[in-house]
């Protein structure tokens, strides 16, 4: 694997054999001094022209418990400021001495623009409403160890609830869960889906209640106010009604079933219950999965064969 810029270019067998390699890196993740040589010598780059804290700070952890060198592009104090283009940019870091770069941007497309200026590997960690292929890499991988479902996900019922419209974690999940073989409820006003969901592997409905108390998973999703330029909802508090997981929703649930979020968390909006309380909340477990999945891309990208497993088991 050269880039990781969408869960369609990876393939539903790139995708088990990073859910299979993220095993592996959640084995040296658990032990005393969680580190190996794996890319020593080897610099990634984290290069992000939108705010993040989960994803930025889990790639660089990923990239240092694997020895690589490690650079971090602050936009805020850079060239971009006067005027510098994305392309020169890319091409000045690159001269530097990179093997990778993590990018997030506002626009659509730019991670496959930027893997036409570098021979480094790219990995897209957020590109605009497009897709976020490592969160929904990690989604599928806490999914799997948390219901101990290694075979796929055949016969399992997951619903994604909220701003559909905006959501490059819904995109990246919806096809990356179908391809494990999960059937996929979307829930939401219709003014927070797509203008289009032709192809999409997916039912949907326009009430949580219809469905609460029937799925395996319950995924759910902020409103991203930031980037509505219109309003699409009566008011937060309707939402919440209509759409949040309050206590009584939480009540029906499953016993078995798991409560997803990628964070950052509207408290008292999709989510009107502490998910702290929830027994089914697997939320942190994200967190902790994004370190070893973020590992194992890392790894998969510019890796050297079986040199890993040795080290693993050392």
């Amino acid at each position: 694997m050269k880039h990781l810029r969408s869960i369609d270019e990876l393939g539903v067998d790139g995708l088990r054999r990073l859910l299979d390699l993220s095993d592996h890196m959640a084995e040296i993740n658990r032990r005393p001094v969680p580190k190996v040589p794996a890319l020593r010598n080897k610099t990634v780059v984290s290069l992000f022209f939108e705010d993040s804290t989960r994803t930025r700070l889990s790639f660089e952890t990923a990239a240092k418990r694997l020895s690589a060198d490690t650079m971090s592009f602050s936009v805020g104090t850079s060239s971009v400021n006067k005027g510098e283009s994305l392309r020169d940019t890319i091409e000045t870091v690159a001269a530097m001495g990179v093997d990778a770069f993590v990018v997030r941007h506002k626009s659509s497309g730019v991670p496959w623009q930027i893997s036409r200026w570098t021979e480094a590997s790219v990995v897209n960690a957020g590109d605009g409403w497009h897709e976020h292929p490592t969160q929904a890499i990690l989604d599928c991988y806490t999914v799997r160890t948390a219901l101990n479902r290694p075979e796929g996900f055949d016969g399992m019922h997951i619903a994604i609830v909220g701003d559909i419209k905006h959501s490059r974690v819904a995109r990246s999940n919806v096809w990356a869960f179908a391809s494990l073989g999960a059937r996929i409820t979307l829930v939401a006003p219709h003014t927070l889906l797509p203008p289009s969901l032709e192809g999409w592997p997916v039912d949907v409905v326009h009430n949580i209640d219809d469905i609460i108390d029937r799925v395996d998973v319950l995924y759910m999703l902020r409103m991203q106010r930031e980037r509505m330029h219109e309003a699409l909802v009566p008011s937060l508090r309707e939402y919440t009604a209509q759409f949040g997981l309050t206590p009584g929703r939480a009540d029906r649930l499953q016993s078995h079933a798991l409560v997803m979020h990628p964070g950052p968390m509207n408290r008292g909006v999709e989510m009107a219950v502490d998910p702290g309380e929830l027994p089914g909340s697997v939320i942190t477990q994200q967190v902790t999965n994004g370190v070893s999945v973020r590992m194992a891309v890392l790894f998969d990208l510019l890796g050297s064969g079986s040199a890993l497993v040795g080290e693993a088991s050392s």
